[in-house]
């Protein structure tokens, strides 16, 4: 069984008094919001400080969440804002980067952040910090989101398969995507580990409990995420105007995104534009979630729906589709929550049909769904990580397979300091604007 089958079936590692902790340092875009961010600040924040010294690396320092970590822990790379020949450099730039820092074990965040990763650390050969990635999302729809072109797709993904081989472990956060990603990879002795995203229950409750400002007057249904393709809000809406029991309530939907305004318009136009309610971005969504009669999350595609655990830990009966990957593992239909159909109007109709005419299954989904999110509480999560990060660094160094590949792209561009082109063994050069954006993965709140 690899180390990375199951961090739980193992005894628990822990560091003698007298050895050093642990170093590692966790990679990814910036702290600008989202779920991966969210978990990378809980688990900076929560891991066992006795057994590791964690280390925030961003490719740039900006976001909320950084008013949340110790700025002495955190290392940001050069402000690359211009031309593409700048942001060329940051191979480079990480490199130097992950050499000041030291990290034993190195944790990326991200699809953009792993392909940077992997040209940094063609520069230290073997020697290197083991390194795990952590896919948080769908990646098929990821890359269909990235580039409509057909051969694009097929090169991202291609490239996303050799760098999951060569990396020495491999986080996903769903039991189904860590299936996927094994079965993509192909032969290797190494299978992608299935860690859940960390939610800090005691939190959450203890702000479900604030005052809302300005509620809505009907009793409403919500849901939170961005205004993006991805949250299916279009398929929320028409189903709930088409729901007789949701008839006498509103519906909010919580955030901010670039649909906003189409979506305004569908429901205007199905009769319900006074009843579905935008108030933006919330700083305490779970005070909306536990003063609704239901949440819905009506995703195309998900990899760990973070809000599906924060709704559970309020109490709030909870509506899931069963899009890939996450949301179908946190709940277990008529247990601890509703399952219906992905992309499908009528299903969701149906369902909400059901859950809101029956209270007394609302309740028992309310209960029982607030137990379920015990499997997701950050203490429980955290513990998980830091037995994840003691047990690779215990291991000793892997042959580092990518490093031919790898060092042949590296002699190719020799001089790191004059690294301003892409990778055409990654993508055309036409393509690299979009190649180097470092799309987050996971746009949740």
């Amino acid at each position: 069984m690899s180390p990375y089958d199951a961090v739980a079936a193992v005894a628990p590692l822990s560091l003698k008094s007298s050895e050093p902790r642990v170093r590692v340092m966790l990679l990814l875009g910036s702290l600008d919001g989202g779920g991966a961010e969210r978990v990378a600040v809980n688990l900076f924040n929560r891991c066992d400080a006795r057994d590791l010294d964690l280390r925030l690396g961003l490719l740039r320092r900006t976001g909320p969440y950084l008013d949340e970590v110790d700025g002495r822990r955190v290392t940001a790379l050069p402000d690359h804002r211009g031309r593409l020949s700048d942001w060329a450099r940051t191979p480079r730039d990480l490199a130097r980067m992950i050499t000041e820092v030291k990290p034993q074990v190195l944790m990326t965040f991200g699809m953009g952040v792993d392909v940077l990763t992997w040209l940094a650390l063609a520069r230290f050969g073997s020697d290197r910090p083991q390194w795990i990635c952590r896919q948080d999302s769908n990646p098929d729809a990821e890359i269909a989101n990235l580039t409509g072109n057909p051969v694009g797709r097929a090169a991202v993904a291609a490239f996303t398969r050799h760098i999951h081989r060569v990396s020495d472990g491999f986080v996903a956060v769903a039991k189904d995507l860590a299936a996927q990603v094994d079965q993509r990879a192909g032969p290797t002795e190494r299978h992608a580990q299935t860690i859940y995203n960390p939610i800090d229950i005691a939190t959450i409750q203890r702000l479900a409990e604030d005052h809302l400002a300005h509620p809505p007057e009907r009793p409403f249904i919500v849901t939170a995420g961005r205004l993006v393709r991805q949250k299916g809000y279009d398929i929320l809406i028409e189903a709930f105007a088409k729901s007789g029991a949701a008839r006498d309530l509103d519906l909010v939907i919580l955030g901010q995104g670039p649909l906003e305004g189409a979506l305004r318009t569908q429901a205007a136009a199905l009769g319900v534009g006074d009843r579905v309610k935008f108030p933006g971005f919330q700083i305490n969504p779970w005070a909306w979630f536990a003063r609704a009669r239901l949440f819905v999350l009506s995703s195309r595609w998900e990899g760990f729906g973070n809000v599906v655990a924060e709704a559970l830990a309020c109490g709030v009966p909870t509506l899931v589709t069963d899009c890939d990957f996450g949301p179908r593992e946190q709940v277990e239909h008529t247990v601890s929550g509703w399952i219906c159909r992905s992309e499908d109007p009528a299903a969701m109709t149906a369902a909400l049909d059901t859950v809101l005419t029956n209270d007394i299954t609302r309740k028992a989904l309310g209960l029982r769904g607030r137990k379920r999110a015990e499997a997701f509480d950050i203490d429980v999560i955290a513990r998980q990580y830091t037995q994840l990060f003691l047990q690779v660094a215990a291991r000793q160094k892997s042959s580092h397979r990518f490093i031919g590949w790898a060092q042949t792209t590296h002699r190719r561009y020799a001089a790191w300091g004059k690294f301003a082109r892409p990778v055409h063994s990654v993508s055309s050069h036409k393509a690299a604007p979009t190649f180097f954006s470092l799309r987050e993965n996971s746009p949740s709140p």
